[in-house]
């Protein structure tokens, strides 16, 4: 059965916060990214009915984690982080120099791992290219997949941990473990699919090849 996704674009930098239930109804929810005060954040999740089970970072970038201690520390929800990248959500000083809420994580993650949040288990998979600890995570078909991959685009990889070469590995490496018709939920913008973005993102070109 489908995940239920509620999708919440937040602040200037329209970034993508992701509400994941086991089911529309379900009490707990995995909250992905929140990248803005949560003020209004935990007022939608007061009407659905449903408490944050947990936070889960794909890569501490401002735009994503900027509501994270607020949150967390707001709801007693605990957060999983990058290994590579967590330093920054602790120091509360992001790629870039931007200032966001110092949080230090109940658990840090690594490609490989397994974890359980809000019922749901999520498979973590090591992305590197927008940034070096980048991680995705997924559920039986469903991608979260931060700032790695957009419909009909890519994420940045010219700033400092960011690399062409390892982004397009990381998209390829996608590609050749998960069917075509796995849903990719990006960091920014629409939904899309694996098997779309292989055969219309100008960017995968080679991969095509």
């Amino acid at each position: 059965m489908p995940l239920a996704v509620d999708t919440f674009v937040m602040s200037a930098f329209q970034s993508n916060c992701y509400v994941v239930r086991v089911e529309r109804g379900a009490p707990e929810a995995a909250v992905v990214d929140p990248g803005d005060d949560p003020t209004e954040l935990r007022l939608d999740l007061a009407r659905m009915g449903a408490k944050p089970g947990g936070i889960l970072v794909t890569h501490t970038d401002v735009d994503h984690i900027a509501g994270v201690a607020a949150l967390a520390d707001g709801t007693g929800a605990e957060v999983w982080a990058p290994d590579k990248e967590v330093e920054a959500l602790r120091k509360g000083m992001t790629r870039g120099n931007f200032p966001v809420g110092a949080h230090d994580p109940a658990h840090v993650v690594n490609g490989g791992d397994e974890i359980t949040v809000a019922g749901i288990t999520f498979d973590v998979i090591d992305v590197p290219g927008h940034s070096e600890g980048h991680v995705a995570f997924h559920h039986d078909g469903e991608l979260f997949a931060g700032d790695l991959l957009f419909a009909g685009s890519i994420g940045r990889y010219d700033l400092p941990g960011g690399d062409w070469e390892t982004l397009l590995a990381s998209v390829r490496a996608l590609i050749e473990r998960f069917p075509p018709e796995t849903v990719v939920y990006p960091g920014h913008g629409a939904k899309t699919t694996l098997g779309r973005e292989l055969q219309t993102n100008p960017f995968l070109a080679e991969l095509r090849a």
